[in-house]
């Protein structure tokens, strides 16, 4: 169990300002001025590019009560008319999009994220869930997902959403300690949250329990209650994300900083005691953040080496496809383009009235930019990436391959040394212990790193 832990020096030279990696390029990359006629031209295209299933997400901005560790695209919410509005306007905009789409590829993901989605009336979400299966069939096993905050979660709306063909649900606890959840401005669970996993397996709905680690007053003793908690509630996942304090991009975080954040060092022991505890429960360690039962698909996938991820976070490829966003500040992912719509709400839903949609910045991947995006993806997924074989798949030498990530084997010395990766006959494997530098690992593979040191990143421990 201690070989998850790395000792006082090792943190301060792993620990730099580095790339999250949910994309490639990251989103910091894109450009402004993104055209519709461009964005409806790259959709057109998808029609004939890989994956042919569809993914579809769809942004909710609004939240009865705002946390100020917060990193998502959130805002209060309105009032009634504004609310319908923004619904009405969603729903615009996916008839707009699905008419440039063929009608004969499947639905293998829709996700609900936010803001907070199951704080609205539910017959809004209702709505646009008969829209999308007016227009497309959904695959037999599609993964049909809202994230949820449990302080607005009541049995009636669990009960609607079984109803409406959800399949997963994921709880944004955080914490269960009162007194942390109160400084990032947080209420608990309305409910017992015994009753609300209850409720959803009763309905035959798999949970993630989501938690923040890094967070003010946090301690080893009460995070472990909270990982011994969870552990209890048997959910199918439990999520652990790295709080990214960048206050420079979100400013309600500098109110944290009239508390102590945890250091590096600190933080890495509360990741510690979630891996350890979980793990000795039986999940299996997906990514750098997710657990998972062995029987869970995403487990059976890292096994198997065929893990993936989008800006849904990490799924199948079975599940997988290009990703077709929908609201305010939302990313389209596609095969060879991502495209950003308009952060703001009032003027995303007066763009969508005019056009059908609002493409505000968007990134056109290279040829060289996919196969570092394959390297990197396959780091950050399964820990693991065989360049010989990343080469064969893209039509390429070794030496060529090399050539495009600007990668050295020779940058692999000190952490092979540190014994966090081990690399022979071409082949880079994360070891448990560098589950924590993976993002460091990554960017070894970065060739835009190296004419961007102006860009701003969180901390990679």
């Amino acid at each position: 169990m201690s070989k998850l832990l790395l000792d006082r020096d090792l943190i301060k030279k792993y620990d730099q300002p580095g790339p999250r990696y949910t994309s490639y390029p990251p989103a910091n990359f894109f450009q402004s001025g993104f055209k519709v006629d461009s964005f409806i031209d790259l959709l057109q295209q998808s029609n004939q590019q890989q994956p042919r299933n569809l993914s579809f997400y769809f942004h909710v901005p609004f939240c009865p009560q705002l946390c100020n560790f917060c990193g998502c695209n959130s805002e209060l919410m309105r009032d009634k008319a504004t609310t319908e509005r923004y619904f009405e306007i969603l729903k615009k905009e996916f008839v707009t999009v699905a008419s440039h789409l063929d009608a004969t590829r499947p639905v293998s993901q829709v996700h609900w994220g936010g803001g907070t989605p199951n704080a609205v009336p539910m017959h809004y979400i209702a709505d646009v869930m008969e829209l999308i299966r007016t227009h497309f069939a959904f695959t037999p096993d599609a993964e049909v997902a809202m994230e949820c905050n449990p302080a607005y979660m009541t049995l009636e709306q669990i009960d609607q959403l079984a109803m409406m063909g959800f399949n997963r649900i994921s709880l944004g606890i955080q914490d269960f300690d009162l007194k942390v959840l109160s400084i990032i401005h947080r209420k608990p669970s309305k409910l017992a949250i015994e009753t609300v996993v209850e409720a959803l397996h009763k309905n035959k709905m798999e949970v993630n329990l989501d938690f923040v680690y890094g967070l003010p007053t946090q301690t080893v003793e009460k995070f472990q209650s909270t990982i011994d908690r969870a552990i209890s509630l048997n959910p199918e996942r439990i999520v652990t994300f790295s709080y990214a304090h960048v206050p420079w991009i979100k400013s309600a975080q500098k109110v944290l900083e009239q508390h102590v954040l945890p250091s590096a060092e600190e933080k890495l022991s509360l990741f510690h005691v979630a891996y350890e505890r979980l793990t000795n429960a039986g999940y299996d360690a997906i990514g750098l953040d997710h657990f998972a039962r062995p029987h869970d698909e995403m487990a059976q996938a890292l096994h198997t080496r065929t893990l993936h991820r989008n800006f849904m976070g990490y799924c199948t490829r079975s599940h997988s496809g290009q990703v077709y966003a929908f609201g305010a500040s939302s990313i389209t992912q596609l095969e060879n383009a991502y495209i950003q719509n308009n952060k703001n709400t009032d003027a995303y839903m007066e763009i969508i009235s005019q056009h059908g949609v609002a493409p505000e910045k968007g990134y056109l991947l290279t040829e060289n930019d996919k196969v570092c995006r394959l390297v990197i993806e396959e780091l950050m997924c399964n820990q693991y990436v065989d360049l010989d074989q990343i080469a064969v798949q893209c039509g390429l030498t070794y030496e060529q391959l090399l050539a495009i990530t600007t990668f050295s084997p020779d940058s692999l010395h000190q952490i092979v040394h540190d014994h966090l990766v081990t690399w022979s006959n071409h082949q880079l494997t994360v070891l448990p212990a560098g589950r924590m530098i993976l993002r460091n690992v990554a960017m070894l593979f970065d060739p835009l790193l190296d004419n961007n040191s102006t860009m701003r990143y969180s901390r990679t421990v």
